[in-house]
């Protein structure tokens, strides 16, 4: 199985709603989850009642203030477009470290710009941008690891 079957398979198993799937082949072995979790550990930072628990002088009042900011934070980024990660790889902002970055926070892209390079396998991948923007976070840090369909940039849509 070569790289591009792998990653329409990636695709067709993200687009299926199927949560997991196993191919094994002769020298081959495969498995490919998804990634439906960040709900529940956006779930879970809210519920750190445990650290508002040491402070008994008023346990009502923190277990709300937690629980406060996280929902507008929530509908902050829900105005924003999530760019995410097409491969598993190791992202780079730049194509070396003497080149400038492709993007910083502030710059306006469009449809077909790259804006990062994502290594897999020794083979450096362009990522084009499919949409067009203000960049307002980069969540990924340079020449760190990244998951298939891990979120890389927040896009403010112009």
């Amino acid at each position: 199985m070569d790289i591009k079957q792998v990653q329409e398979l990636i695709k067709f198993v993200s687009r299926s709603g199927v949560n997991e799937v196993s191919i094994e082949q002769k020298d081959f072995k495969i498995t490919i989850k998804t990634n439906q979790t960040p709900t529940v550990v956006q779930a879970t930072v809210a519920a750190p009642a445990p650290v508002a628990l040491p402070q008994v002088a008023a346990p009502a009042t923190p277990a709300p203030a937690p629980s406060a900011p996280v929902t507008p934070a929530a509908e902050d980024t829900s105005k924003y477009i999530t760019i995410k990660s097409p491969m598993i790889g190791t992202f780079y902002r730049s194509a070396s470290p003497e080149k400038p970055t492709f993007v910083n926070v502030g710059d306006e892209i469009g449809v077909g710009k790259v804006i990062c390079i994502i290594e897999a396998m020794k083979l450096f991948n362009e990522i084009e941008s499919e949409v067009s923007g203000r960049i307002v976070k980069v969540l990924v840090e340079n020449a760190s690891p990244v998951e298939y369909d891990q979120p890389l940039f927040l896009v403010e849509p112009i």
